[in-house]
């Protein structure tokens, strides 16, 4: 199954993102869940990131939600918001 992870990062938090990106690299390099895609999301300038957005392959939601408790930026307070979703993967 595929999943998305769309996360918002909160107002004013770039020195978080960045302080913490190169842990957040490594977790993702670790091999937690299959992912699919996964990158900052920006601004419509291109110029700032402003979120993270994730298309996992997992069996349940509960390994989805484990997998982002568990991603260092989660755990240094970034994201102002995160919505989960199972994705039905058409075309790709």
């Amino acid at each position: 199954m595929h999943w998305i992870i769309f996360c918002t990062d909160k107002p004013g938090a770039v020195a978080l993102r960045e302080a913490n990106t190169p842990k957040h690299r490594a977790y993702l390099e670790s091999g937690p869940i299959t992912l699919v895609t996964s990158g900052p999301l920006v601004d419509d300038a291109g110029e700032n990131k402003i979120g993270s957005f994730f298309l996992v392959e997992a069996q349940t939601r509960g390994e989805v939600e484990a997998f982002n408790r568990n991603d260092p930026l989660f755990a240094a307070g970034l994201w102002d918001e995160v919505r989960i979703h199972r994705f039905h993967r058409r075309v790709g």
